[in-house]
């Protein structure tokens, strides 16, 4: 279910409210009239289905939702604030620059800005957002006068965003994750915890420890939605930087991939040579580089930490490479390449335990203790998990030390 984002002038109102404790000092400071005040806390608390205030009679404090929605919202605000500060700096004179520019942009910009950025062109940016095209037009034009900064250009592709719009899009899909991430706390609080965890898995945990963690977290949060992304690693690491990913689980990058990211290994299992069941190599005790680099292989993309370690077996032993490989990730195609055929690959035997146990695939005697892979976790460095997202994370540590 798509998580309504709330008007960004009614969140400002909010955390005026939450910071001063009085509708009437927040009028005085945000200069907004007392009735259109308790109007838009209204709108927020019927969004939410919660009410964030409780009157009292030395002012207005924040409820148990309230306190967790002033948390997530300043830390929205402040993804946006620091992005407009940092794209006006270097457009405006010193003395123009607005702190509080942030006041002054709305919510439906910024869902323009981020569908355009996505799209890359108007038309379909305006499909996706479900409205008319002149008014994804007027709503990036209106953003670009207000920030004094080109952010579209056209290209013979189509719309180009420029690093002004990729910087304030960016900070924006953060923003929003903070405020569903608020919503879903509010809901947990009011025992309907219906959240969304998503995940960007790469194929060892898809087949190791993600099946063990959804089925026991599921036993215990029957209602949250577990939602898992795969593609290569580049794509997802982009998709958790912008927002759109909470968690990456696979092999672990040395060094870091990004300064604004953070890993923790779970595990480190290493890799095996592993052929079909009845292949000439079988029978042999152990098998030497030479022996495999008759044979042909099923090998993972250049780039890769596996496809790394499959290059230094034959480096290190001073053998050329074998040369009749292909290329994939598909564990599905690898599987049915090996068991039809004499090729090998270069897999963590635990990719393949089903297939080991059933007796389609085994593991080649070659010894490979030394290319242990960290898998584990990462995620962006300011991300603040939910009690609910926590306890997920528990159960990955927990189920991990069991492959240990």
């Amino acid at each position: 279910m798509e998580i309504a984002i709330p008007n960004l002038r009614h969140l400002r109102v909010f955390l005026a409210v939450a910071e001063l404790k009085s509708i009437t000092r927040a009028s005085e400071t945000i200069f907004l009239s007392q009735p259109a005040i308790t109007q838009a806390i209204a709108k927020l608390e019927g969004l939410l289905g919660a009410a964030l205030f409780e009157r009292h009679s030395d002012g207005m404090y924040p409820t148990p939702s309230g306190e967790v929605w002033q948390k997530r919202v300043s830390r929205a605000i402040h993804h946006i604030q620091n992005a407009t500060l940092e794209i006006v700096k270097d457009n405006t004179p010193k003395e123009r620059v607005q702190k509080n520019l942030v006041a002054l942009i709305s919510t439906t910009q910024l869902r323009a800005l981020i569908a355009v950025c996505e799209a890359q062109n108007f038309s379909i940016a305006s499909r996706n957002l479900a409205v008319s095209q002149s008014s994804v037009h007027r709503a990036a034009r209106d953003l670009e006068r207000l920030l004094g900064v080109v952010l579209f250009e056209k290209n013979s592709l189509g719309t180009n965003a420029t690093k002004a719009a990729q910087t304030l899009a960016k900070a924006t899909k953060l923003a929003f994750s903070e405020l569903r991430q608020g919503i879903y706390e509010i809901n947990a609080l009011q025992f309907k915890d219906v959240s969304t965890i998503t995940i960007g898995s790469m194929p060892l945990a898809r087949m190791t420890i993600l099946p063990k963690s959804i089925l026991q977290f599921n036993e215990r949060h029957p209602d949250v939605n577990i939602n898992v992304t795969e593609g290569p690693y580049a794509d997802l690491l982009h998709h958790l930087r912008q927002g759109d990913i909470d968690i990456i689980l696979g092999a672990l990058r040395y060094p870091s991939p990004a300064d604004d990211v953070v890993q923790e290994e779970l595990w480190a299992p290493p890799l095996s040579v592993v052929a079909r069941t009845n292949h000439p190599l079988m029978s042999k005790h152990p098998v030497s580089a030479k022996e495999l680099a008759e044979f042909a292989w099923v090998v993972p993309a250049k780039g890769t930490p596996t496809r790394q370690a499959f290059e230094d077996i034959f480096h290190d032993a001073g053998i050329p490479l074998p040369t009749r490989l292909v290329e994939s990730s598909s564990q599905i195609l690898i599987r049915e390449l090996l068991i039809e055929s004499d090729r090998l690959t270069l897999i963590s035997a635990h990719q393949v335990e089903r297939e080991i146990n059933i007796e389609l695939l085994n593991v080649i005697d070659f010894p490979l203790e030394h290319t242990r892979r960290p898998i584990g976790l990462c995620v962006r460095k300011s991300w603040l998990p939910t009690v609910t997202q926590s306890h997920f994370l528990s159960l990955l540590r927990e189920i991990s030390e069991h492959f240990r």
